[in-house]
């Protein structure tokens, strides 16, 4: 298989947070703890017999590896519903009148009408303090961490066209989901995922199967349903 083409994507930060912020990192450096800890099969009283489990899965593990991790510039405390943070980002020549706390917020307003709205609670903004560039011809996908359905947070999924806005700050709208949660969010956790995408158009074609289609699926089928890990040996492509 062809081995992928490297794809240089830019950051920069204001000089005087250079040592200060966490840096965006692959997304296969940020795996959880418990995909860590996952087994990789599993009994089923069900059907009896050991299972594979998601950590065997290539198209659920090559979701959480693609792409890269933006970090929270700061520890948030959450407790009873208020927010606070020592960022340690102070006024700099560079950032201005930019804000300089971790996380804002978004009158309820801009979402209502639909089910992100809820009447008492505002939509977070995790702020960013770090531009990104990407080749011409790309666009930044940006949406909650792939497969995290256990934070408190579900980051809202955006499209930026990062090889011409390159010269302001992307931030993160995410809706606050548990308004029960009392601890502290760390520095450097995850709070959204980007994929960097060619944009391209696409025309649709449809068609039916015929014969040799359908022999084929069938084969394929019946090679995948008996050996483990023939779509990761003869289907799956290189990622990095």
């Amino acid at each position: 298989m062809d081995q992928v083409s490297p794809l240089t994507v830019k950051f920069r930060c204001p000089p005087e947070l250079e040592g200060v912020l966490p840096r965006p990192i692959p997304a296969v450096r940020g795996l959880p703890d418990w995909f860590k800890a996952l087994p990789q099969n599993c009994f089923s009283s069900i059907s009896n017999k050991q299972l594979m489990t998601v950590k065997k899965c290539p198209p659920f593990i090559d979701a959480k590896t693609y792409g890269f991790l933006m970090p929270l510039s700061a520890d948030v405390k959450i407790e009873n519903g208020e927010f606070s943070w020592d960022s340690g980002i102070h006024a700099g020549s560079a950032l201005r009148s930019q804000t300089r706390s971790p996380i804002d917020y978004h009158d309820s307003v801009r979402v209502k009408g639909n089910p992100l709205f809820d009447d008492d609670r505002f939509i977070i903004k995790f702020n960013n303090f770090w531009t990104i560039e990407l080749p011409l011809g790309y666009s930044l996908f940006v949406t909650h961490p792939v497969n995290r359905v256990g934070l408190p947070f579900t980051t809202l999924t955006g499209f930026v066209d990062s090889d011409l806005y390159v010269d302001s700050l992307i931030h993160f709208p995410a809706r606050w989901n548990d308004p029960d949660f009392n601890g502290t969010l760390p520095k450097g956790a995850p709070i959204a995922q980007c994929i960097a995408i060619k944009r391209e158009t696409f025309t649709e074609e449809f068609g039916v199967l015929s014969e040799d289609d359908a022999e084929r699926l069938l084969a394929t089928a019946k090679a995948i349903a008996g050996e483990t890990g023939g779509y990761r040996r003869e289907f799956r492509s290189p990622k990095r």
